[in-house]
């Protein structure tokens, strides 16, 4: 192990001890806001520790600065030895939105869903640990100091509706709960990570949509509708159980005409420039496939038609980028695997001038396909 990896993963530690006595302090005063802080602070040293031992560098070559949170998550789903699943990212990126709320402004997370997510969060913690450095969080901690609660683990659906019925409650004409409300419903939106990557944002507009949909009337699961499609699996009893936070189905989404009557509840602010963080050199060196070739898969699945998915054209007076998200990274990776990228090449490519591309022979090419341009 290197002297990095040493020493990131021995803080990572500190800041889980800290964590654990914060959640089974006898103080309530602070004591969300110490747990959330120490626990994230935990996940970035471990997942920046793990990341240094893969030798994979964890500072950003413009700033020279270490990375951000969410790019070591992102690296970390990438690396072999490692990969973090999409749950797992979902955990760790709501235990960030919420440390993001308490250390910037507030929030009120429930007791029995902050249980389950630090619960969670330490039996992810144990799994990273000894996917990467073969020791168990046992090694480090006795497990009579894990966090524990007067109450066994609940289900996830049923501690949100219960949460969203005391929103509503607050939300009540007669009653004066507007603030603690919104505190509440900051703690709700941060939990859409689970699901939406670009939802561990939260923003006021978000909040006061959400205050007008629960005032109106709405089901919860119009109003959150990707919390419907979160669960949990809870296994073991006392200082053993375990907690994974899940996908399941999930409701089924519904599109409307933008004419229509019907007002939308679920729409999120999503910070594009999070979303769509890749330069097409990026694209071709996280994908794993050479910078020329990568043109022509692109061009194949027509990656670069600004579709606010896989691409998205940013202007900035007379300059134009274009900069694409994971999903077009995976349309990438499947070329990789599946596609003949020398033939794309020679099918996609500029030709030179007065000649024609030869025929494209992989799956999706049309007969006597040309090239668009460069």
């Amino acid at each position: 192990m290197s002297v990095n990896a040493r020493e990131l993963k021995r803080k990572s530690l500190s800041s889980l001890r800290a964590a654990v006595t914060s959640f089974n302090s006898l103080d309530n005063d602070g004591r969300a806001t110490a747990v959330l802080l120490n626990l994230q602070h935990a996940f970035e040293m471990l997942l920046k520790a793990s990341l240094d031992s893969a030798k994979v560098s964890v500072f950003d070559k413009r700033s020279e600065k270490s990375i951000s949170f969410e790019a070591a998550i992102r690296k970390c789903q990438e690396t072999p030895g490692i990969k973090v699943s999409e749950g797992d990212a979902g955990t760790m990126r709501v235990i960030d939105a919420w440390r993001d709320a308490e250390q910037h402004w507030y929030a009120t997370v429930d007791e029995g869903l902050l249980y389950l997510h630090v619960r969670a969060a330490i039996t992810l913690y144990d799994d990273l640990l000894y996917r990467v450095f073969q020791e168990r969080l046992g090694d480090h901690l006795p497990a009579r100091v894990l966090p524990i609660s007067a109450e066994p683990p609940q289900d996830f659906q049923l501690l949100v509706d219960r949460e969203f019925s005391r929103i509503a409650e607050l939300l009540h004409p007669k009653r004066r709960g507007r603030g603690e409300a919104h505190s509440r419903i900051r703690a709700l939106l941060a939990m859409e990570s689970h699901t939406d990557p670009d939802a561990a944002e939260i923003r006021e507009a978000d909040v006061r949509r959400v205050e007008r949909g629960v005032k109106s009337g709405k089901p919860r699961a119009q109003v959150f509708p990707k919390l419907s499609s979160v669960g949990s699996q809870v296994s073991g009893e006392g200082l053993t159980v375990e907690v994974k936070l899940v996908k399941t189905g999930g409701l089924p989404m519904t599109y409307v005409a933008a004419d229509s009557d019907v007002e939308p509840s679920a729409i999120r602010m999503v910070d594009l420039e999070k979303k769509f963080h890749m330069s097409p050199y990026e694209l071709a060196d996280k994908a794993g496939i050479e910078r020329t070739k990568a043109t022509a898969v692109r061009r194949h699945f027509n990656l670069d038609s600004n579709d606010d998915v896989h691409s998205h054209r940013f202007v900035f007076g007379s300059q134009k980028y274009m900069r694409y998200s994971d999903n077009a990274l995976k349309k990438m990776k499947e070329a990789k695997t599946s596609l003949n990228l020398a033939d794309l090449w020679n099918a996609h490519r500029t030709p030179p001038k007065g000649k024609k591309l030869p025929s494209c022979t992989q799956p999706g090419c049309q007969a006597g396909q040309t090239s668009g341009g460069r």
